[in-house]
């Protein structure tokens, strides 16, 4: 049998190191950061590990573990496969489907807008990371039939609470922002709740299930 191909670790500085897991948007690959993540952050001497889509930073105390200590203990725990992380927490989150580029999306999808929201409203989406500004959920993936590419010219103003989609993903923006994806909808759900611990309603391995309410 082929011996495993080791995994590409990278320092961040003199106290961060970069797991990669892989390079594509992948449930699989993600729910593996996830268990990694989990796992090191057990570890003596491990501050923080952070999973994201494929990849896993870990932040560490170099005076209680070394860069060289934490690789052969990555090392070993691709071998073994460390278990699963549990289920994220599941978020049931209304959207009013009113967006500006709902009828424009649905045309260029060659789809009705009923379909559309159908087919957005479908599946259980999770997690994947969370970022650009606080509590911007990337949640994937998405239907086939919905993918396109960005707009192709950003809006300088994207309104908190819209719903949108790009590529495989969706997403929900937390605050008012720039923006290049598809608006279809909004929710009235506040995602960023600076004042709470821990002020972003989303984490990482959540899933978000979508349903169709009146504006």
């Amino acid at each position: 049998m082929p011996a495993r191909r080791s995994l590409p670790i990278n320092p961040l500085g003199d106290d961060a190191l970069l797991i990669e897991l892989g390079a594509k948007v992948d449930t699989a690959l993600n729910s593996r950061a996830l268990a990694m993540a989990a796992a090191l952050q057990k570890r003596r001497g491990v501050r923080e590990a952070l999973a994201g889509y494929s990849t896993v930073t870990v932040h560490y105390d170099p005076e209680q573990v070394s860069y060289a200590a934490l690789k052969t203990a990555i090392g070993k725990l691709t071998r073994e496969r460390p278990p699963a992380a549990p289920p994220g927490r599941l978020h049931r989150i209304p959207v009013a489907y009113d967006g500006p580029d709902l009828e424009e999306t649905a045309h260029t999808l060659r789809l009705s807008v009923e379909r559309l929201i159908e087919l957005h409203t479908r599946p259980i989406y999770r997690v994947f990371m969370v970022g650009f500004v606080p509590g911007l959920a990337y949640l994937g993936p998405l239907p086939l039939e919905l993918q396109l590419p960005r707009r192709r010219v950003p809006r300088t103003h994207v309104p908190a609470g819209s719903v949108a989609i790009a590529a495989a993903q969706t997403t929900i923006y937390p605050l008012p922002t720039p923006g290049g994806w598809h608006l279809l909808g909004h929710t009235d759900l506040k995602l960023f709740l600076p004042e709470s611990d821990p002020p972003c309603l989303l984490r990482t391995g959540d899933r978000v299930k979508f349903f169709a309410s009146k504006a």
